[in-house]
This record gives structure tokens, sequence and C-alpha cells, in this order.
């Protein structure tokens, strides 16, 4: 299936001179969804990724990572915006493609050496991810790898992001 073709691209979004990926026509695709879920897991399993819990970033990565974390029998751990968590959080701030923003997680999501997947919807210029990555450090976890649905190779977020395994689906 070319889930490619279920991605609508939205020009100037948020602001003039962005193209934005809209994932929105996949998701409401039940086919398209179903082979993106079971895509993401075979890459996942196929490169050895045996997690303890997978870490889905505010907001899109919400709508991935919970169903790859049943798929591979792991937990899964919420990375949001600031003020969002009702316990003592990490926080790291970070840039994004077009501003800045915060990223938290509770600072007792993961023990001492647990190994974790970050899971999102898009890799872009890895502001986000790397930042969710060093949360996940600040807990004391290790990152095991990255997946993704959409990467944006042109702006080079993979170079950002620690050296381990990552996964994408779908590459612009």
């Amino acid at each position: 299936m070319d889930i490619k073709s279920l991605v609508r691209d939205i020009p100037d979004f948020p602001k003039p001179g962005i193209l934005f990926r809209d994932i929105t026509t996949l998701l409401r695709h039940p086919q398209g969804l179903r082979y993106t879920l079971d895509s993401l897991h075979q890459k996942c399993e196929a490169e050895g990724f045996n997690p303890d819990y997978i870490v889905g970033m505010e907001s899109r990565g919400f709508l991935f990572a919970p169903a790859l974390a049943y798929q591979l029998q792991a937990g899964f751990v919420p990375v949001r915006k600031p003020g969002k968590l009702p316990s003592s959080v990490h926080r790291v701030e970070y840039d994004l493609e077009y501003g800045s923003d915060a990223l938290e997680v509770h600072q007792d999501a993961f023990g001492l050496g647990d190994r974790v997947l970050i899971v999102d919807d898009l890799l872009a210029t890895g502001g986000t991810a790397k930042a969710t990555a060093a949360l996940v450090e600040q807990a004391g976890a290790e990152v095991l790898g990255f997946a993704f649905i959409i990467e944006l190779r042109d702006l080079s977020g993979r170079t950002l992001l620690p050296e381990v395994p990552i996964v994408t689906l779908i590459e612009y």
C-alpha cells in the first residue's frame, strides 16, 4: 500500500513557507491506518527493538505510540507540553522549525536502565525528538531508537539525534 498517497500537503501552514504534511487523511483511512501501524511494528521488530517503554510526544505521537506499545508488549509513557502532568517532572526546552517549546515527563516514568523507544509522526529538524531523548536520559533510561511515520530528509533532523537506529516509513 502506498501510504504516502494518503498524506495531504498543506502549503503555508502553520506559517508562510512551511509545507505541512497532514496525516489526518491517513488516520481516517481504515486500511491505511492498519497498514501504517503494522508496517511500523514490523520495522521495529526487524530492527530488534525490545523496549520496556514506548514514549510518544504530544500530540501526534500519542496517536501511534500506544498502539505500537501494545504490539511490542511494552508500556506507554507520554511526553507532554508544560503544565499537563500532575506530578514532579523533568523538563527540556528546545527549538522547533518555526519557534520554540518545552516538553516534560514524569520524574518517575522510568526505572534506571529501562529501554525506551521514542515514537512520533514526523521527524523534521529533530528538535522535538532530541528533547525527548534528553528527557528519557535525564530520567535514567536508555534510548534504544526512534520510529517515525514521516521523515523530511532535507531538514536533516536525524543528525541531531543520538547514534541509535531510526525507523521511518515515508521520506520526503
